[in-house]
């Protein structure tokens, strides 16, 4: 059963960086398929961005390290692991996308509670990606970590369509999911479904759907028409999806 968090208000400052970082709750709710189009979106407008794959699986497939190389692989179990959220700023770039993996919450309540003061003095905001989709524990997950997060971050929901058609009755009905958009009001998007046989070889291959879109891939599957149309269309949607919450996104 999911609780409602207790409130407990931090007020930002001066804003010159963003790290955007998905919660690192429950695992295969698309936080990686999530976090690879939202850096298609930042290298579509010409946004400067550095990458985090701070999921302590060190999978070989399906990483944020699989589909861009450039991406820094951390291991946030490791002390001081999640001190690269900010070590990464001292590369110069405004914002920072962090891929974390399952079982993170309890090294990022640590971290925050010790750090984010200090991140806060220097221009740091967050924006904590909260991923439901119809299954109840992904809701509870998001308000597990809004319990200690708190308004240190803003908070952007994603409802992922796993499934076609999805039902996020719970997320929409539950009292406590309630109380977590009235106090924290975040900003929701939605993320349609995408076809299995689409998102399992990009996934597989390590293809982006920049890359799926554009024909740039050998992979015979992701190059025929319907799959290029649709990779087109699911970077189309989800980009204006980002556009109406660009504010949650950028410093």
């Amino acid at each position: 059963m999911a609780t409602a968090p207790q409130i407990v208000k931090f007020p930002q400052s001066g804003i010159t960086s963003r790290i955007v970082f998905t919660q690192g709750g429950k695992g295969g709710i698309g936080k990686t398929a999530f976090a690879t189009m939202l850096a298609e979106w930042y290298a579509a407008q010409g946004t400067p961005h550095a990458l985090i794959d701070m999921d302590s699986e060190n999978k070989s497939k399906g990483s944020l390290r699989h589909f861009f190389s450039q991406a820094r692989k951390t291991n946030v179990q490791q002390a001081r692991g999640l001190d690269e959220f900010v070590n990464v700023l001292d590369e110069g770039s405004p914002v920072v996308v962090a891929d974390m993996g399952a079982g993170a919450g309890e090294v990022a309540h640590r971290w925050f509670d010790s750090m984010h003061e200090q991140a806060k003095e220097n221009g740091v905001a967050f924006t904590a990606i909260g991923v439901v989709t119809p299954d109840p524990a992904s809701v509870a997950s998001v308000l597990a970590w809004a319990g200690f997060l708190q308004k240190r971050v803003d908070y952007l929901i994603v409802k992922n369509s796993i499934s076609n058609p999805s039902d996020f009755g719970y997320w929409e009905t539950d009292a406590h999911a309630d109380e977590f958009r009235r106090v924290f009001e975040p900003g929701v998007i939605s993320m349609e479904y995408r076809l299995p046989e689409i998102e399992h070889e990009a996934r597989n291959h390590g293809v982006t759907m920049q890359a799926v879109a554009s024909r740039q891939t050998n992979v015979a599957a992701l190059n025929r028409t319907a799959s290029v149309w649709r990779a087109q269309a699911y970077r189309r949607n989800l980009f204006a999806e980002f556009d109406r919450v660009k504010d949650l996104l950028l410093p």
